[in-house]
């Protein structure tokens, strides 16, 4: 297997683009991958393009990337995968190089929640992403999907809503000095505790927020790095993992069993393991997810997460900082765009070019789980070579 080095990186900001269509958006987050590489990048380096996108809007999407983003002698795929599509996507860009199929490879991810299309619908859309025949007429769409792991999670390991709380101050913290961010605001652990709830557990200021949004990174080879920088972020390993879609077959709500999958793959491909990770940017569509998270990659015990985010561990400044960029919490959540965007938030992290930089991190990690909770994908990022 070929070694894969991320050598740029861009993004749009998330939030309620109204103004911006998917024609605009993609270009712009492309645009400044390509003038973020340190020794210059031309277009027509590449060779290929993954696009994750959960929502197809504008009309034909590749067919939008191809025309709209000066990409039109190149092979272009879609990938879909839930909230699992960012990253997942960058998988696929990552297997490519590694595999010897391409040199140089772009990943764009992008979504426009905010404004689906009109054929779209909510309900549709929300369809799209669970069992249509069984949890969706139950009304399982996400703030409840996901109470229901929160609830049991919380009733096992005797953690209160007072942790989920933490989780949301923290993110909203980091997301102030994020000015790609569409939350942009502190907020109190009081603020969180008697926000009009969701779906119990979760209050308003428990969920992340609805956005527009786009990403993009390059991937090249390893003999191609030094072309383009100094300073290569290595793709060290990328893993998948799947899991039942119907909750009524899961035999444990306190765990996302896709993540675990997804982490074991990825960690034995970059010869690492969770303690040798620096700083992590995590799936926290709600702040119960986080917490998971952190028992799920391997971060803590199990039933550990509530004394990890209690201690600082999770802070900037703390053992394993989590989710620096803000997290989809304050960041936002633009499901095709996310898991790009936190491999940019990495990239620059282990470059030592972060809003919220962690002090001497080298290796990063990047997560996200959707469908609902059927599908996981986590990807290993070093700025050594291994």
């Amino acid at each position: 297997m070929r070694r894969v080095a991320m050598v740029g990186a861009g993004m749009t900001q998330f939030g309620e683009l109204f103004h911006l269509g998917m024609k605009d958006m993609l270009p712009m987050a492309i645009s400044e991958a390509i003038d973020s590489v340190d020794k210059g990048f031309e277009r027509t380096d590449i060779q290929a393009v993954w696009f994750g996108n959960l929502i197809p809007s504008d009309g034909f999407s590749t067919g939008i990337v191809a025309d709209y983003c000066g990409l039109m002698d190149v092979p272009i795929s879609r990938v879909e995968n839930a909230c699992a599509t960012g990253n997942d996507a960058v998988r696929h860009g990552f297997m490519a190089i590694a595999g010897g199929h391409y040199d140089v490879v772009l990943v764009v991810g992008a979504d426009k929640v905010r404004e689906t299309p009109s054929s779209t619908t909510f309900w549709e859309w929300a369809a799209l992403t669970r069992d249509s025949a069984w949890d969706f007429p139950l009304g399982l769409i996400a703030p409840s999907n996901f109470a229901l792991h929160a609830n049991r999670w919380l009733y096992e390991s005797g953690n209160t809503r007072e942790h989920l709380a933490m989780v949301a101050v923290k993110n909203h913290h980091n997301g102030v000095s994020n000015p790609k961010a569409q939350l942009r605001n502190e907020i109190t652990i009081e603020q969180v505790l008697n926000a009009p709830i969701i779906a119990d557990p979760f209050g308003l200021y428990d969920c992340c927020p609805q956005s527009d949004g786009a990403a993009a990174v390059l991937l090249v080879a390893e003999h191609l790095a030094d072309k383009y920088t100094d300073k290569p972020v290595w793709v060290r390993g990328a893993g998948l993992g799947l899991d039942r879609v119907m909750h009524a077959q899961k035999t444990d709500l306190t765990t996302f069993p896709a993540t675990v999958k997804a982490a074991k793959t990825a960690y034995a491909q970059a010869g690492l393991t969770a303690k040798d990770i620096h700083v992590a940017e995590v799936h926290d569509c709600f702040t119960g997810v986080e917490l998971i998270d952190y028992e799920d990659l391997g971060f803590c015990e199990k039933f550990g997460a509530g004394k990890m985010i209690e201690s600082g561990a999770a802070s900037i400044g703390g053992r394993l900082p989590t989710n620096p960029s803000g997290g989809l919490k304050a960041k936002g959540h633009p499901p095709g765009a996310t898991g790009v965007a936190q491999c940019l938030e990495i990239y620059q992290q282990l470059r030592g070019e972060a809003h919220n930089q962690v002090e001497g991190a080298v290796n990063g990690l990047t997560h996200n789980i959707g469908g609902p909770t059927a599908a996981g994908a986590v990807v290993v990022l070093s700025s050594q070579k291994g």
